[in-house]
């Protein structure tokens, strides 16, 4: 069976000293440097842990947002997909990872037709949700489907929750059966046929969780969730996102894994 969760390689981006710039959609203090680089480095330690061998590119100081590295593109064990990041601030950062993918992919495809941030779309295995939010709009959803189709996936377009950043901000793929969700992703009625375990009251910074292999990277202090998780066969490892999270991220943003 396909694992969606099942990796060997990752690629991510060291963070630049401009990453005190990021992107803050709701404004607020921005994140210091070293403690980006410190929970960046944790994280990269963490799937090291799981078995994944990790590339680290440099930093781009034109861009504060490039460490994030999940919003400019797609990959998967057929291919990679740049995307068209739907902040103008981010517009560059698909050129810049396009010589690295076409280095380790047979094909790279490119979206060519509206926005799509790579953190709006969720893997399920059998089907992949677009979530149409600030970041994706609805052209580029629908043509991030088709180009999907290349490699044999099949791909909907779905809403993200009102004031939601990205779609993974409020879900997380965890098995093969389980999806852990904030109560209003919840709702929706995107998840049939899956278990839902929704996050704790408080805590739902942690639905953008990642599992990786055996392991399932959580978001620290989100203790009431974590016990939720207590049954899901995977190693719980809770990594701090305090810093990051001031500039609009969590977990999954951070690496490309295939």
């Amino acid at each position: 069976m396909y694992a969606p969760f099942s990796f060997k390689r990752a690629l991510v981006r060291a963070p630049s000293k401009s990453v005190t710039s990021g992107l803050r959609a709701h404004g607020g203090e921005g994140p210091s440097y070293d403690g980006v680089a410190r929970e960046h480095r944790a994280y990269i330690a963490a799937l090291a842990e799981a078995d994944i061998t990790v590339d680290i590119l440099p930093p781009l100081e034109e861009f504060p947002d490039a460490v994030f590295i999940e919003d400019p593109a797609l990959v998967f064990p057929e291919g990679a997909i740049l995307l068209r990041p739907g902040a103008p601030s981010r517009y560059g950062e698909a050129a810049a990872l396009a010589k690295e993918l076409t280095a380790r992919f047979d094909e790279t495809q490119a979206l060519d037709v509206g926005f799509a941030d790579g953190g709006d779309v969720l893997n399920l295995g059998d089907r992949i949700l677009i979530g149409v939010s600030a970041r994706t709009n609805e052209a580029g959803a629908e043509r991030l489907a088709r180009l999907l189709e290349k490699f044999g996936r099949r791909a909907e377009a779905v809403a993200t929750p009102p004031g939601v950043l990205h779609f993974k901000t409020d879900c997380a793929l965890i098995d093969h059966e389980t999806v852990l969700a904030t109560p209003r992703l919840a709702k929706s009625g995107f998840f049939k046929g899956f278990r839902l375990i929704e996050t704790a009251l408080g805590e739902e910074r942690a639905a953008n969780a990642l599992r990786v292999n055996g392991d399932l990277l959580i978001t620290a202090g989100c203790p009431r969730t974590a016990e939720r998780l207590s049954d899901v066969r995977a190693r719980v490892i809770p990594l701090s996102t305090a810093e990051i999270a001031k500039i609009d991220a969590g977990l999954s943003c951070m690496s490309l894994r295939w």
